[in-house]
């Protein structure tokens, strides 16, 4: 087996309650399911067929004796220390709107375990809560500055919430030195209009370029679809009509498309995007937004396998 994709950031269960309309289970009770946007990319990474270890933290109780069972049982890898019996698991509460759209309160600690790098790992991934929430925050700024001249690809997702960091000035500086250790940067709309208030996608996503490192910038705009935009140009890939049971997980599964689409083509590790061209960028986007797509149609974060997306969408 290669070695696997390292996935950096907090697991967590979502608490998601009944939205003014049928949630999948037909009976508008409660749901509590494994999540965690990082925890989340790596089940969908796995599920797309790409070997994946995940650094996290989460305890030994009811809610992480769920998480657990739910990343061993999709083929993903916890990096020791991960599962911590004196740690209390976190959880996200999500209140769906009558669209299906979910807005979150979070009950989260995030310190993980010692974080290092192994030779032959293609792509490190992190982002959301645990890269603004301390201490973790700090030992992921170390550890991207300790990679930086290693043979890696490094994604980031910042899926900025603003009910943990409220101040859009200081998380878009904290965003923007992560995004300068990053070859890649995946955004949402949500994440744009707050952060950079009064600027295009396509304005942001020119100004995260100026950056050395970075090559990609990928922006998701719900049912309008993504635009990805890279050194070398631009596209802009519709997303298929669909009927939203919920949007939960959503940018995750979108993520880890993303990541196997590059993976598949062999544009991590070393090469860290380079010869990516704006077709690669057309057909990883699409594969993405078509994953997202099937999330939404499910109740809750539940990526696709490849099967599952080969057989919704074809090869």
């Amino acid at each position: 087996m290669s070695t696997p994709v390292l996935v950096v950031g907090e697991a967590l269960v979502d608490i998601v309650g009944p939205a003014a309309r049928t949630t999948r289970n037909g009976n508008g009770k409660t749901n509590a399911t494994p999540g965690g946007s990082p925890a989340n990319v790596a089940v969908g990474l796995a599920r797309l067929g790409v070997p994946t270890e995940l650094v996290t933290r989460f305890g030994t109780d009811p809610y992480g004796d769920q998480l657990g069972a739910h990343l061993f049982g999709n083929g993903v890898q916890l990096a020791p220390g991960s599962v911590d019996p004196n740690f209390r698991t976190s959880t996200a509460t999500a209140t769906l709107d009558a669209a299906g759209v979910a807005k979150y309160q979070f009950d989260i600690t995030w310190d993980p375990p010692a974080l290092s790098w192994s030779r032959g790992c293609p792509a490190i991934h992190t982002g959301s809560i645990a890269t603004v929430l301390e201490p973790g925050a700090a030992a992921i700024r170390d550890f991207l500055t300790s990679v930086a001249h290693q043979p890696v690809t490094v994604t980031l997702d910042p899926n900025a919430r603003p009910t943990i960091t409220p101040d859009p000035v200081s998380t878009w500086s904290a965003v923007r030195a992560l995004a300068a250790m990053s070859d890649l940067v995946k955004l949402s709309d949500e994440d744009c209009e707050f952060l950079r208030p009064g600027l295009s996608p396509e304005e942001i996503a020119t100004e995260l370029l100026t950056a050395d490192r970075t090559q990609c910038v990928v922006i998701t705009r719900g049912g309008d679809g993504a635009l990805g935009v890279s050194r070398d140009g631009q596209v802009d890939v519709p997303a298929p009509k669909i009927e939203v049971v919920d949007t939960v997980g959503a940018g995750d599964s979108f993520m880890s498309a993303l990541i196997a689409g590059l993976h598949a083509r062999e544009l991590l590790g070393e090469k860290r995007l380079a010869g990516l061209t704006t077709e690669d960028l057309r057909e990883v986007v699409d594969y993405a937004v078509k994953a997202a797509a099937i999330t939404c149609t499910r109740h809750g974060a539940d990526p696709p396998t490849v099967a599952e997306h080969t057989a919704q969408w074809g090869a």
